[in-house]
């Protein structure tokens, strides 16, 4: 155990140390505190009035001034009634950058005509859906106002429907699938990035003849598991730091609300910190320890990068299968996902904030990856004792399984 601890604050210090982990560090706090003054560098640039200007032309009075009821409305658009204009000065105005858009409204025979007019048609997805919407009801009620209809006949005419979306699951979904995204984008992140500096840390020392002190000293396994578990604190510890930063950032800069109307916060709960820590720390492991059987079997830091190459894609390969999945929770591929061992730590903390895993389910996934671990290790520690002092060239996977089978004998 003493050994352990030793092995275990020497990584730490080397970890911190490190210029490269300290600027890394210092510019993901730097952009993640200017991610959250965007909408305060925007205000500055645009001034305090954030929303584009969209004239409404409604030169033949079509809607018998009702319009101006529009400036009441929240349409995400500063909006400007004229019915004395004509096409050619709204035009003017949008090259001129005056204005944004506008929304010429004519009469074609029997039907009404609208035009949307941008500067950039490139840019241009047609009429804004909450515009078409608010002026179809605008004008249906215009009219039916005018037949003297009672208030009952009214009510059966334009019935207020509410919808709801409901799946057969028992435990039904709910959250937002940003926030979702987002959590298992921070997970991979934490995971594979810190996994990484283990076959770094390995390498870099093997060049500096720091390991051959170390296996003097001390055994393999603990090496290994020293390494490991310091690295795997001061990435937990980084993740803290980046997420505290997050939250003080998100108050300090945005207004009041603001994270409410994008990500549903009403899902991040104490278990689901609980469980999200869990597969931080057993998928870190999984994917450290397959980088610590890589960075032992080479002996020079730029050959690090393709040594670790099989293992980067499996990483990308479980991210993304967990990723693609969330479009489809409650699929049986998702629920592969957060049962296999490389996808999981990505995967199943997103179907505990959907509220789509049992506890058992999370048990089951959990038992999973710790047999993972387990023989990964002991296959992992096995390699390491013979490859740890291989100066030579960079070995294949010939000489990596005939030293495991030496190794067995």
């Amino acid at each position: 155990m003493k050994d352990l601890i030793t092995v275990m604050n020497f990584t730490i210090k080397d970890m911190v140390k490190r210029k490269s982990f300290v600027i890394s560090t210092i510019i993901i706090l730097v952009l993640v505190v200017i991610g959250f003054n965007v909408p305060n560098i925007i205000k500055s640039i645009k001034g305090e009035d954030t929303q584009d200007k969209l004239v409404i032309l409604d030169k033949e009075n079509i809607f018998e001034g009702s319009l101006e009821m529009l400036k009441n409305v929240d349409l995400d658009y500063e909006i400007n009634i004229d019915t004395q204009s004509n096409e050619e000065q709204i035009k003017e105005k949008i090259e001129s950058e005056e204005i944004e858009s506008a929304i010429i409204i004519e009469k074609s025979d029997e039907n009404i005509k609208v035009r949307y007019v941008v500067k950039n048609t490139n840019m241009m997805d047609g009429v804004p859906e909450s515009i078409i919407n608010t002026l179809n009801t605008m004008y249906s009620n215009l009219q039916i106002s005018k037949l003297g209809l009672t208030t009952e006949q009214l009510q059966a005419i334009a019935p207020n429907f509410d919808f709801s979306l409901e799946q057969t699951e028992e435990q039904k979904a709910s959250g937002n699938i940003l926030a979702m995204m987002l959590l298992s984008l921070v997970l991979f992140y934490a995971i594979y990035f810190c996994a990484y500096q283990v076959s770094s840390s390995i390498t870099t020392e093997k060049t500096s003849k720091i390991m051959e002190t170390l296996v003097t000293s001390t055994s393999p396994r603990t090496i290994v598991i020293g390494k490991t578990l310091g690295i795997g604190i001061v990435g937990l510890l980084q993740m803290i730091v980046i997420v505290a930063t997050a939250i003080i950032s998100a108050k300090a800069f945005l207004e009041p609300g603001m994270i409410d109307k994008v990500l549903d916060m009403s899902n991040i709960t104490p278990y689901l910190g609980f469980v999200t820590i869990i597969y931080f720390l057993l998928g870190y492991f999984v994917y450290s320890l397959l980088y610590a059987l890589t960075g032992s079997t080479v002996s020079k830091p730029e050959d690090i990068q393709s040594a670790n190459g099989p293992v980067a894609i499996l990483a990308v390969v479980g991210f993304y299968l967990s990723y693609f999945t969330m479009m489809n929770p409650t699929s049986e591929l998702n629920v592969f996902a957060s049962l296999f061992p490389i996808s999981s730590p990505f995967c199943m903390p997103f179907r505990v904030m959907m509220g789509l895993a049992s506890v058992t389910d999370v048990i089951i996934s959990v038992a999973i990856l710790v047999v993972t671990i387990l023989i990964i290790a002991q296959v992992a520690i096995k390699i390491y004792s013979n490859a740890i002092l291989n100066y030579g060239t960079k070995m294949s996977l010939k000489d990596i399984v005939k030293m495991y089978r030496d190794k067995n004998s």
